[in-house]
């Protein structure tokens, strides 16, 4: 069965990375390579190379109608059982077309949480023959939007838990950025866009740093709001204790080190990088917002806070650096969780479901 995945996203991180694992999985199950349609220098151009056929396909976002036209051509052209698409930023309107007008069967991989106008959801959901929610936050959203509860299908992201385990080098980390040997290092990793909550967690900071001197916070990755947040903590005077380091392609050998991950979030899919934490073994303090109940267990392995709260935050944060056993232990906790829920087989035979349903009886099943 081979299958024609397209992915709009530029960076492998987040659902990129979550196709190139599914690609890699298809590749070991079925013995077949798939197709991969993506933009030209994307990093999952490069990386899939080596379990996929990469057909590099400008793709420019919501207004760039000559996309389906491109991915129409190469529907055409390879011929696939099933068109797989991952990616929103108009992929979703225009890989949806495509397969139609070609005659071929769809499916898509919904990642965000966020709702959409109704009149948005009927059209581009009837487009697809099944719809995948990486979570049940997702789904609850798609079933409230109207789309047919037969429809939408939950298959959760995955995690590699081989490369992302605990164990890591604390010395290691805390030289690396600076840091003093003795010190307790907080981290959130994430693109520095709204939603995030980046500015909930400088909030809390500034009860935390006072209280706890040996504390110093990491904040990962890069996005619109990255310089203006560097510019307050500078004026705050804490750029000697919170580090801004951008992206870093090294989580597997720094999230291990660390002691909490924070994710503040006023809106989440699921959390690729929560998933990354608990195999690391890192207790969370996260949002209870969407996919994020789903892998932080409130009092198991880690906390979860009313979005937009700053204070529960700051409680929250404090409660598991006053007690650190019961932090290690709830880090533990995450890396069960994690095997057990969030393993690639699990993803891709998920997938492997859908696609099968789909193809065997023109639709999919909720498993």
């Amino acid at each position: 069965m081979r299958v024609l995945h397209v992915e709009c996203g530029r960076h492998l991180y987040g659902g990129p990375q979550q196709v190139l694992y599914l690609l890699r999985g298809l590749a070991e199950a079925t013995g077949e390579r798939q197709d991969l349609a993506c933009p030209p220098g994307s990093g999952i151009a490069r990386a899939a190379r080596e379990v996929a056929e990469v057909h590099e396909v400008p793709l420019r976002g919501e207004l760039d109608a000559g996309a389906l036209l491109r991915l129409g051509r190469l529907i055409r052209t390879r011929r696939p059982a099933l068109v797989h698409v991952h990616s929103r930023r108009g992929a979703d309107w225009w890989g949806g077309w495509a397969a139609r007008r070609a005659g071929v069967p769809a499916v898509v991989s919904r990642r965000v949480v966020s709702p959409e106008p109704l009149w948005v959801a009927r059209l581009k959901y009837g487009l697809y023959r099944a719809v995948i929610a990486i979570s049940e936050g997702i789904r609850n959203v798609l079933l409230a939007q109207g789309v047919a509860p037969g429809k939408v299908v939950t298959v959760p992201s995955a995690v590699d838990t081989d490369v992302y385990r605990p164990g890591g080098d604390r010395l290691w980390l805390r030289h690396a950025f600076g840091f003093p040997p003795e010190a307790r290092v907080l981290a959130m990793v994430g693109q520095f866009i709204p939603k995030k909550g980046h500015r909930l967690l400088l909030q809390a900071l500034e009860e935390l740093l006072p209280a706890y001197p040996d504390l110093r916070v990491l904040l990962l990755g890069t996005g619109a709001l990255l310089e203006g947040v560097r510019a307050e903590v500078a004026a705050r005077g804490w750029a000697d204790r919170v580090h801004l380091p951008g992206f870093r392609e090294d989580l597997p050998r720094v999230l291990p080190a660390l002691d909490l991950v924070v994710h503040p979030a006023f809106e989440e899919g699921l959390g690729v990088s929560l998933l990354q934490s608990a195999a690391a073994g890192v207790p969370i303090v996260g949002s209870a917002v969407g996919g994020i109940p789903e892998i932080v267990r409130d009092g198991v392995n880690g906390l979860l806070v009313p979005p937009g709260d700053g204070a529960a935050l700051e409680r929250a944060v404090r409660s598991l650096l006053d007690a650190p056993a019961r932090a290690l232990a709830m880090g533990a906790e995450g890396r069960r969780i994690a095997e057990r829920d969030f393993s690639l087989g699990a993803m891709v035979a998920g997938n492997l479901r859908v696609y099968r349903d789909v193809l065997g009886s023109g639709r999919a099943t909720q498993h």
